[in-house]
């Protein structure tokens, strides 16, 4: 069974950083990609950022130039390095990883709070 663990989150300033960790365990199947999806109150689960195994990136146009996704597919790992976060970019933040049969698996979310 694959289960992912995220780490990272909390409270910061408006402007301040974080980074967000996503480890993949009881992986067989390799993986298609990795990515952060984040749900704010009262509001629908929305893409933020993705990797494929080739390496190749998409952001959501609100995570573009202040967010940089990485790690590889090869360790299970994923990172979202988050700067100049605002108070709109509060939300639950999880981590999605897809294997090669496309089958989706979620981890637990940690909570994100950006705020004076």
């Amino acid at each position: 069974q694959v289960q992912l663990v995220e780490s990272g989150g909390g409270l910061v300033q408006p402007g301040g950083s974080l980074r967000l960790s996503c480890v993949a365990s009881g992986v067989i199947f390799p993986l298609n990609d990795m990515g952060w999806y984040r749900q704010a109150l009262g509001k629908q689960r929305e893409l933020v950022a993705v990797i494929t195994s080739r390496g190749s990136t998409n952001y959501a146009d609100s995570a573009k130039g202040r967010f940089t996704i990485s790690g590889g597919n090869t360790k299970n790992m994923v990172y979202l390095q988050m700067n100049s976060l605002k108070p709109e970019d509060t939300a639950v933040y999880y981590c999605r990883a897809t294997i090669i049969t496309g089958q989706n698996y979620w981890g637990q979310g940690t909570q994100v709070t950006v705020s004076s």
